[in-house]
């Protein structure tokens, strides 16, 4: 599993801006495909909202790539 350390400027980030930010999908509507397809986790948790406030202390987990919000 890759890990990453996502440092976050503000009070939080989009799901599917963090996926397409960090590379790991091309496109926004690759990033909500993703969401919509029940292939993201947050905090361990299979997610669906593709619009979900991503804060510090948070870790999403997506194609074998785990991240933590710092």
């Amino acid at each position: 599993m890759v890990k990453i350390d996502f440092e976050l400027k503000g009070d939080f980030i989009e799901l599917i801006k963090l996926l397409k930010f960090l590379g790991l999908c091309d496109t926004g509507g690759d990033a909500k495909n993703a969401v919509e397809n029940k292939l993201v986790k947050y905090n361990g948790v299979i997610e669906i909202q593709k619009r979900k406030k991503i804060r510090k202390g948070d870790k999403v987990q997506y194609n074998n790539t785990l991240i933590t919000i710092i």
